[in-house]
């Protein structure tokens, strides 16, 4: 290792990595930010199939210093993060997953822009490779994102650039105590907490590997880790930001990301001790953080769901559940003066069970192929006269008066 401070710290966590291990490794040597600009900290974590081995071979002939950390397993990615956080020197920080791998000018430009725009967080473009991966926030370059307004709060995977002296400051550090959702705790508070965030979209910056052997621990686990991760997001956003459409915009993050799918179709094939347990854990937090304000930020099937849960009707979710695995398509209805629009799904009309709201049409929705989106919101005078309109047209009718009868 130099002695001089290098520009970024990669640190690497790798257990079972191979082979996809040596991609990774020359993808760091291949960037075109000098070698003596970056430092890689690698731990293994107790792997068994020469990841370890390979690391130290590595180590000993590349030109970018590193640093290979061999320890027995810790049982999930937030260990080895935090030793390779504790040995960093760089400015900046980046994790990257021993299965993925770098675009030449990833790092360049991330530090680039980071420099320039003098923000904490920069995010390169993700692309996946034998996986999917998230599209919607890499439309456009931004030097400073919104978090609200903007869709990073829905990339919170921990393959981004840090600035090191906001995580230092902060004591920030993975939690342990998570088995997963412990990237998207860490990176939101980062958000939250630091002084901006950059978008780096005209470069592909990260592949996402899909591993062959579908060893990912995202898709490991019992639905218990799921609630886990979204309390603690839902409980970071709270604890930083009041309630209001600001928190409302964050928390469809948690809601929908993370507690939603818990409530999907593979629920009609859950036990009943399963489907009860979902519901008694989900309440809480339902209790503490849903409001009206969140509820118009999603489309009609997913806060039908969670109204169903807010309410603890079970039986209703599971009529919503069947139509959705029948592959039904709800019709869409306007209902009322103003002309709102509905989506019927099951139970639509029966105010005494749930309220029309519940189906409105508040976001842009797609259904089997039809783009539905949000009827224009008139103005107070615009319905009035819409309604003046529609008496004087009832008022003809029922007394049998010409049209235009009325003027001299």
């Amino acid at each position: 290792m130099t002695t001089s401070k290098p520009d970024v710290s990669i640190v690497i966590g790798a257990y079972e990595a191979m082979p996809y291990l040596i991609r990774c490794l020359e993808s760091v040597e291949a960037q075109t930010l000098p070698a003596g600009r970056m430092e890689i900290i690698a731990v293994d974590d107790g792997s068994t199939d020469g990841t370890g081995e390979y690391l130290e071979e590595f180590a000993a002939r590349t030109a970018v210093p590193m640093r290979v950390v061999r320890q027995e397993n810790s049982g999930g990615p937030s260990g080895p993060r935090n030793v390779g956080l504790g040995l960093a020197r760089g400015r900046y920080v980046f994790f990257l997953d021993a299965d993925d791998y770098f675009g030449e000018e990833a790092l360049e430009r991330m530090v680039s822009m980071g420099d320039r725009a003098g923000t904490d967080v920069v995010l390169g473009k993700v692309v996946g490779v034998n996986r999917g991966a998230a599209k919607s926030m890499w439309k456009e370059t931004v030097e400073r994102a919104d978090l609200y307004s903007s869709n990073i709060k829905f990339t919170l995977s921990a393959q981004k650039l840090f600035r090191r002296e906001l995580l230092v400051r902060l004591g920030m550090t993975f939690d342990e105590g998570l088995k997963t959702g412990e990237d998207a705790l860490f990176t939101m508070e980062a958000y939250l907490r630091g002084s901006g965030v950059s978008v780096v979209a005209d470069y592909t910056c990260y592949y996402l590997v899909g591993r062959d052997d579908g060893k990912h621990v995202t898709k490991s686990g019992s639905y218990l880790l799921r609630f886990d991760s979204a309390r603690a997001l839902m409980g970071l956003i709270a604890a930083h930001v009041p309630p209001g459409p600001r928190r409302d915009a964050l928390m469809v993050r948690p809601f929908v990301i993370t507690l939603l799918p818990q409530f999907g179709p593979a629920l009609l094939r859950q036990s009943e001790a399963v489907r009860e347990k979902k519901m008694r854990l989900a309440a809480p937090l339902l209790d503490a953080y849903w409001s009206a304000g969140l509820a118009r930020r999603l489309k009609v099937h997913e806060r039908l769901r969670l109204a169903c849960v807010s309410k603890g009707r079970l039986d209703l979710l599971l009529d919503v559940l069947q139509f959705m695995r029948d592959k039904e398509e709800p019709k869409a209805v306007r209902k009322g003066a103003r002309g709102r629009l509905y989506l019927a799904y099951p139970h639509f009309g029966e105010e005494t069970v749930l309220p029309d709201a519940a189906y409105e049409v508040t976001v842009t929705e797609r259904i089997g192929g039809r783009r539905i989106d949000v009827p224009e919101r008139q103005s107070t005078a615009a319905f009035l006269r819409r309604l003046a309109r529609k008496v004087r047209r009832t008022a003809r009718a029922v007394l049998h008066v010409p049209r235009g009868a009325h003027k001299v």
